[in-house]
């Protein structure tokens, strides 16, 4: 069954919390579509269109990312796993990044703290999968990669969560692995799973080093939602046209590779049959270790195991 979700204030909120009512309740299997916002809780279908800015149903002090959901799935509970399968993305007309003029610990060290805040404006075109920005006299252009940035389940501790810290359950990722054809697969904590999903990105590269991606709204999000009752995992995994891909988030950037290296030779000794020595000496000469981003709060570090690369 295909369920489709309406750009709605009673749609959205900026927090997580095992506590919040879902907008929807759907059957393992089922997809769903919808349109998401920008970063900045607006959303504009074409070029000469005001943006229309919606609201936190939650009414937040300081609401973060505008996510869609919660959305719970009959017979899911805690111990299983929840597949996000994405089937398709089509990006907005429009995108914006920013650069410098605020208080972070990588415009501390390039010098940006006390800086204009730079902000480019992107025209997005999705028939050639492109974007293109004006800075001074030049256009610059670049191909589009659109992804999630945030697909999450509810996280099992009591309370109200903020948006931007990816954790164990998901949320934030900033991942530009998972394009169309993805597969996330996410430990589920509360009954229903709870899960939640916004923050476009047309395109970013490894570690979001600005703190921003071209964010976007998305004109068309097409995902399948699968629940494994006989799958268990403690930290999010996804298999994308790249490769198969495990997840480390830590304040500290040894201790999330080292997670996402640990969930890496954990996967390899399950598919291979060889034990953790064996299969870590393998991932040496297989396996990619990629900073997701470094922009969060909590840092993010994914690893990569590009199909066949092993035969």
């Amino acid at each position: 069954m295909i369920h489709k979700i309406d750009l709605d204030s009673k749609n959205l909120h900026g927090s997580f919390s095992r506590d919040y009512e879902p907008i929807l309740t759907v059957d393992s299997g089922d997809s769903i579509q919808l349109k998401t916002l920008d970063i900045q809780w607006g959303y504009s279908d074409s070029d000469g269109t005001e943006r229309t800015i919606f609201e936190s149903r939650e009414k937040e002090d300081k609401p973060g990312h505008p996510i869609f959901g919660p959305i719970a799935i009959n017979n899911a509970k805690p111990g299983m796993v929840l597949e996000v399968r994405v089937n398709d993305l089509v990006p907005g007309w429009y995108g914006r990044n920013w650069a410098g003029g605020n208080s972070s610990w990588q415009n501390e060290k390039l010098g940006l703290v006390g800086s204009e805040r730079v902000q480019l404006d992107w025209k997005l075109n999705h028939s050639t999968m492109t974007g293109t920005c004006q800075i001074g006299a030049r256009e610059f252009r670049v191909g589009l990669s659109p992804f999630m940035g945030l697909m999450g389940v509810a996280p099992g501790e009591p309370g109200i969560h903020p948006t931007a810290p990816p954790r164990y359950c998901g949320g934030n990722i900033d991942c530009k692995e998972l394009v169309r054809g993805s597969s996330l697969f996410l430990p589920i904590s509360v009954e229903g799973a709870l899960f939640s999903i916004g923050d476009g990105h047309a395109v970013q590269g490894d570690g979001e080093s600005s703190g921003t991606a071209i964010e976007c709204p998305m004109d068309l999000v097409d995902i399948t939602l699968i629940v494994h009752e006989n799958m268990s995992l403690s930290m999010p995994r996804a298999n994308t046209p790249a490769g198969w891909v495990t997840f480390g988030f830590n304040e500290d950037l040894n201790q999330a590779t080292a997670v996402a290296l640990d969930e890496m030779v954990q996967l390899m000794e399950q598919f291979y049959g060889i034990n953790k020595t064996q299969a870590t000496a393998l991932a040496s000469v297989a396996v990619d270790l990629r900073v997701t981003q470094v922009v969060n709060g909590v840092k993010g570090v994914h690893a990569i195991l590009p199909h066949g690369a092993v035969r």
